[in-house]
């Protein structure tokens, strides 16, 4: 069975996990409200997705 030899360090164990940091979701506008919505789903403000009215909402 393989078994490292060496330790490995918290500086080469951090470097390696650099890149494994969520981002922040990529936002669009909703052409309806002007609202930012996540891409490909209803806008939640407005309930409008393609222009058509999808789901509707109580705007006060």
């Amino acid at each position: 069975m393989a078994v490292p030899k060496q330790r490995t360090s918290k500086a080469k164990r951090d470097k390696r996990r650099s890149h494994d940091a969520l981002g922040a979701p990529g936002m669009s506008v909703c052409p309806q409200c002007s609202a930012p919505k996540l891409p490909h789903r209803v806008c939640p403000s407005c309930g409008s997705y393609k222009g058509r009215t999808i789901v509707e909402t109580d705007e006060d």
